[in-house]
């Protein structure tokens, strides 16, 4: 169902962006309603807009806490254009239909990251535009709604391509992420006044289910911007830091800037350079399209140049030890883009614990990266190898079992993980190292867990690989020790298994 928009409300904090927006509704020849600052934005580009107290016959009022709460502004948001009941009294009262609703809430988030006074984050609870947004969306049918100036350039191609109409599905979804916003905004608040308690999230692992954090994430990092982390936000950024907490134990001068990417806990992208820019730009090279919408993660500040090359893609959260100031500007011109500042001394938990069955399972963390460095091959590993094996041993570790990681150049190429077999996990790190055309000649391998058969440091051989680490201790570690002794490739058995469920 097509509907023309004849009328539109404008009332928002940030104005960024509303200009062209404002613009085509006026050539459009759509009436504009508008409130205080936004009212005065648009007056000064030479917009015409009737102020709201135009319709309530009453000022702002309250130092601007009363603006749009009033049945004047209310029932043409929620008057249902096919209940004649509602056009009658509209009609009766003089209300106006508003076809377009454009409001986005006070930076309440961004007030509690500046901030602890409470008289200026209580002043940043808005009211009347949850209201609003509310209002609009409940009446999709009739309304459209525009919650937040990421929208913006859809509704700009919306007005231009159907000369100011929309259809209902289209003001269906803007809808559905009207209700998100608030509720979002919502939690925000309820956390807010319930500080050191359960933390209430959007939804869990899916929308379908409810979820609550218990702890305290202030003693971890300082979110610096973006929306509040959701369910899965905090698994990756759990497997984020418990993967960078590796390599800052071992030494950050040892292994220079690493930079990692995240996808559903697993490693999808990590390399160690001597800058951040580069130890970025070959992260990203090991696995281009899983890197979107992931979690990144770095062991040195973030620079403008490395958040410039950054914002190229989309990613959820960037975690980093800091950020240099022209860098935050960058990174925060994304609203909802997560940044995290990881409070110095943090590593991984002790005793991470799980719930299953009837009862909470606990166990010490798998701390270290081998308890010994036993060459079981053909031949000594050279220098070189020994830190990519160690390189990639840690980066096996952090990748759900059963898993294998192939290393060049300390840039993981390729990798398995999740697998029910391990030959299957190393046939699917080949996989990915072909698929973005790497060469592994010269590659060395990393296992989660022992070979159980020598199929696998054949295959791998076949591919070009000679250096292998694992733990050892297969009852047929003789069936690989002989093999790698004949082809004069070299073998790494540390005794300690890295298995991750």
């Amino acid at each position: 169902m097509q509907k023309k928009i004849q009328s539109a409300l404008i009332s928002v904090f940030y104005k960024d962006g509303l200009e062209p927006i404002a613009r085509q509704l006026m050539e459009l020849g759509i009436r504009i309603y508008s409130t205080g600052g936004t009212q005065k934005f648009l007056e000064d580009l030479g917009i015409a807009c009737i102020p709201v107290e135009s319709l309530t016959t009453y000022p702002s009022i309250l130092g601007g806490r009363v603006k749009t709460l009033h049945p004047a502004v209310f029932g043409g948001i929620l008057g249902r254009r096919y209940e004649p009941q509602d056009l009658e009294e509209m009609k009766q009262f003089h209300i106006p239909e508003i076809d377009l609703v454009i409001v986005d809430l006070y930076p309440f988030e961004e007030t509690l990251r500046n901030t602890t006074e409470e008289k200026f984050i209580i002043e940043k609870i808005d009211i009347g535009g949850p209201s609003m947004i509310r209002a609009a969306a409940k009446n999709f049918r009739d309304i459209t709604v525009i919650a937040a100036k990421d929208d913006y350039g859809s509704l700009e191609k919306i007005l231009a391509e159907q000369k100011g109409e929309t259809s209902l599905l289209q003001r269906r979804s803007f809808a559905a992420k009207a209700f998100e916003i608030v509720m979002q905004y919502d939690i925000a608040i309820s956390n807010y006044f319930n500080p050191g308690q359960s933390q209430v999230l959007r939804y869990g692992e899916n929308p379908h289910q409810k979820a609550v954090f218990h702890g305290n994430l202030d003693q971890l990092f300082t979110q610096l911007n973006g929306k509040e982390l959701s369910y899965n936000n905090l698994v990756d950024v759990d497997a984020a830091i418990q993967l960078i907490s590796d390599f800052t134990i071992e030494g950050a001068d040892k292994w220079g800037s690493v930079f990692a990417i995240i996808k559903h806990t697993n490693v999808c992208g990590i390399a160690a350079r001597a800058t951040v820019k580069d130890s970025w730009d070959s992260a990203l090279a090991g696995d281009p399209e899983s890197a979107f919408g992931g979690v990144l993660v770095c062991n040195r500040p973030i620079n403008k140049t490395t958040a410039d090359a950054i914002s190229e893609i989309f990613f959820e959260v960037l975690i980093a030890p800091a950020f240099d100031s022209d860098a935050l500007e960058t990174l925060q011109s994304k609203k909802n883009r997560i940044l995290l500042q990881l409070t110095p001394g943090i590593l991984s938990l002790k005793t991470p614990s799980k719930s299953l069955l009837n009862g909470v399972l606990e166990q010490d963390s798998d701390e270290g990266n081998f308890s010994k460095w036993e060459e079981t091959g053909g031949r000594e590993t050279t220098t070189a190898e020994k830190e990519e094996l160690a390189f990639a041993n840690i980066i096996c570790k952090h990748l759900k079992s059963n898993a294998i990681a192939l290393v060049k150049n300390k840039q993981l190429v390729g990798k398995g993980c999740g697998q029910t077999s391990r030959i299957d996990a190393l046939r699917q790190a080949i996989g990915k190292a072909k698929q973005f055309s790497f060469d592994l000649h010269g590659a060395v391998l990393a296992s989660d867990a022992f070979f159980p058969f020598n199929d696998c440091v054949q295959i791998a051989h076949a591919a070009g690989i000679e250096a292998f680490i694992q733990p050892g201790g297969s009852v047929r570690d003789k069936d690989s020790i002989e093999y790698c002794t004949t082809h004069n490739l070299a073998m790494v058995m540390t005794g300690m298994r890295h298995f991750r469920h």
